[in-house]
């Protein structure tokens, strides 16, 4: 193009965007005129400009279309439409805050407004989610502060994309609710896994064209009527590594949706404490156990010291009386609790005889409480078409009747040798009274 041409169109463009400069002054200047005269429109600006809203008198049903909040939005200058929505989350956010003592600081990455609409309806009655942004509620919680300490602990968690879900009830059913809503969805390049992502072994019914893209990911291959068979189960993707090309690729191809998003509660708020939102998963045995095993520890380093506490004196009167017991086994001095120990060490047989017949007599009441419901059952039951119903009970009585046989014979072979052993006891004792004549 010769140079005079090209000098010409650089010369109308240059017009063309000092015009647009122009108008976009005169624009500014009307808003501006606008807002002095206390939101009244100028009468020389009508009908200049695009978006100027004509109110129609003869038209009322207009008007109702819209809310007194939409249609003040709507008429309103662009700075003051997000001054107000802002006042209106603050209003909702302050509202919260005096009503509900529990909240779930939750994430919500990748979570689409479908799956937002269906945990709002799971929680309605039971709570309320409300996002916003972190700026805003850091203001309005400093704010509420001042008259509510507690929620200053609120104030470090808030970073990064995520909401509340304030409730007065169960943080832990909140938690399941909003956790049981989760949506599959496939690999995108450059996410973090938030699982692993396992390939099963088997056939693909991919075409044997393609064996070279597993080749590239050293995932050994055969061929197998006419497709591609994967031989060993392959762990593509490690939970937390960065998915590549490659990965969204090959799922893709086996048509694998292999994550599933949705919202995530990573801290929970409980009237001014907050923890990790793990400790909801521990039941109140898990609990008990822990606290048992502090209490054990405490036992244990105030005795290692020498300090008593709550937790320490019963084992220490515990280790007393072992002590005195021991004591009074030494001399003749006895008490209650070290004569039990003296008579089981006198005759230990008795003690042993005794427990015997204690386990006899608990084994006699189970049978026969198992008995009783045996005949219960059979009677609700009744006989059978062809009389085998009344054999049964026949058959399954001759087992216990040889139980019993058997009981009695091993206590008569007990009886016999406790006879024998004491004969031979009064044998020994009357050869040693006769060597000693």
């Amino acid at each position: 193009m010769p140079p005079k041409k090209e000098e010409k169109k650089k010369d109308e463009k240059k017009g063309a965007e000092k015009k647009d400069e122009k108008k976009k002054d005169e624009k500014k200047a009307d808003t501006k005129d606008a807002k002095a005269a206390g939101g009244k429109e100028d009468p020389k600006a009508k009908g200049k400009g695009k978006g100027v809203a004509k109110k129609k008198v003869d038209e009322p049903e207009v008007e109702r279309a819209f809310k007194a909040d939409d249609e003040a939005d709507l008429l309103a200058a662009p700075g003051s439409k997000r001054r107000a929505r802002k006042e209106r989350y603050a209003t909702k956010l302050r509202k919260f805050l005096h009503e509900f003592k529990n909240a779930l600081i939750c994430t919500v990455d990748f979570v689409g407004s479908n799956q937002m609409q269906q945990i709002r309806q799971a929680l309605r009655g039971k709570g309320e989610i409300l996002m916003g942004k972190n700026t805003v509620i850091r203001k309005i919680v400093r704010e509420e502060a001042q008259s509510n300490p507690k929620l200053l602990a609120m104030l470090p968690l808030i970073s990064g994309n995520i909401g509340f879900c304030w409730t007065n009830g169960s943080l832990a059913d909140a938690r399941k609710l909003i956790q049981a809503n989760k949506v599959p969805a496939a690999a995108k390049v450059g996410n973090y896994a938030p699982e692993e992502v396992i390939i099963p072994a088997g056939p693909t019914g991919l075409d044997p064209g393609q064996t070279a893209f597993f080749q590239a990911l050293n995932i050994s291959t055969k061929i197998a009527r006419g497709s591609i068979e994967i031989l060993n189960k392959v762990v593509l993707v490690k939970k937390g590594e960065r998915v590549n090309s490659s990965h969204v690729g090959l799922l893709a191809k086996l048509d694998l949706r292999p994550f599933s998003y949705g919202i995530e509660v990573i801290h929970a708020y409980e009237n001014g404490s907050v923890y990790k939102a793990d400790i909801l998963d521990l039941s109140q045995n898990d609990l008990f156990d822990k606290w048992l095993r502090g209490v054990r520890h405490v036992a244990a380093l105030s005795l290692a010291i020498g300090h008593p506490t709550a937790a320490s004196i019963p084992h220490s009167i515990s280790n007393a009386v072992r002590k005195l017991i021991a004591i009074s086994l030494e001399i003749d001095y006895t008490f209650p609790a070290s004569q039990a120990v003296k008579d089981y060490l006198a005759n230990p047989d008795a003690h042993k005889k005794a427990d015997k017949e204690d386990k006899e007599e608990e084994e006699e009441e189970e049978e026969e409480e198992a008995e009783a419901e045996e005949e219960e059952s059979d009677g609700e039951i009744g006989g059978g078409m062809f009389g085998d119903a009344d054999d049964e009970p026949k058959e399954k009585a001759e087992p216990k009747k040889e139980k019993a046989a058997e009981k009695e014979t091993e206590k008569e072979e007990e009886a016999g040798e406790e006879e024998e052993a004491e004969a031979e006891a009064e044998e020994e004792a009357d050869g040693e009274e006769e060597e000693e004549e």
